[in-house]
């Protein structure tokens, strides 16, 4: 699959970005060359493999949840900046 320097251009378009000549003839020589392998990986026999998510068996790294008291109001207000009563203060940005 050939990518043009058109599509490449397209493409920073969309992302609002902003390429120089030499860096989309660059970007434009890096994505075909990236399709070119993706185009070799989609001609293997891929029948009778299992999808996975990853590539090695993962196990949840989080400890198990524990209910605790809460901090407390004064606390979690110690190092807001603005405060009122017992709410943190923001600024105003809904006219």
């Amino acid at each position: 699959m050939k990518i043009t320097r058109a599509e490449v251009e397209h493409v920073a378009k969309l992302a609002r970005l902003e390429l120089s000549e030499p860096e989309l003839d660059t970007f434009t020589a890096q994505m075909d060359s990236i399709l070119a392998y993706v185009e070799k990986l989609n001609a293997l026999d891929t029948d009778g493999i299992v999808p996975t998510s990853h590539a090695v068996p993962m196990e949840n790294a989080f400890r198990p949840d524990q209910p605790k008291d809460s901090i407390g109001v004064e606390a979690a207000l110690a190092n807001a900046p603005q405060h009122t009563d017992s709410f943190f203060q923001v600024p105003k940005v809904i006219e």
